[in-house]
């Protein structure tokens, strides 16, 4: 399994970004796939993420400014954020979780920074 992740790089707080994830090889049934982000000296949090039935759930720190989406291809997702604070400055990592043992797959990591 792979998840390539890109979308990430430099903008002014306030502004915009959109992150896009796509899962390869996956031959199991998916549970959720979301977004976790790890800033320097913090641990890796839970972003969002959304179930393979599309429910959703946002960390509350980005509740109204982050929205996570699913492509026509199920094994894709999409995470827009708008209204960027130089708080969201991390590694954004994609996340997917298989329904049968809960294993938990990771993408690369893709670094958003947010400028004050």
């Amino acid at each position: 399994v792979q998840l390539q992740a890109s979308g990430g790089g430099l903008v002014q707080s306030g502004g915009s970004l959109r992150l896009s994830c796509a899962a390869s090889g996956v031959m199991f049934s998916i549970n959720a796939m979301g977004w976790y982000r790890q800033a320097p000296g913090k641990q890796r949090e839970l972003v969002t993420a959304i179930s393979i039935g599309g429910s959703t759930n946002y960390a509350d720190s980005v509740k109204g400014r982050f929205t996570i989406s699913r492509g026509n291809a199920k094994n894709t997702v999409y995470l827009q954020m708008n209204s960027l604070k130089p708080e969201d400055t991390a590694v954004y990592f994609c996340n997917l979780k298989a329904t049968l043992n809960s294993r938990d797959y990771w993408g690369q990591g893709t670094l958003v920074t947010v400028s004050s």
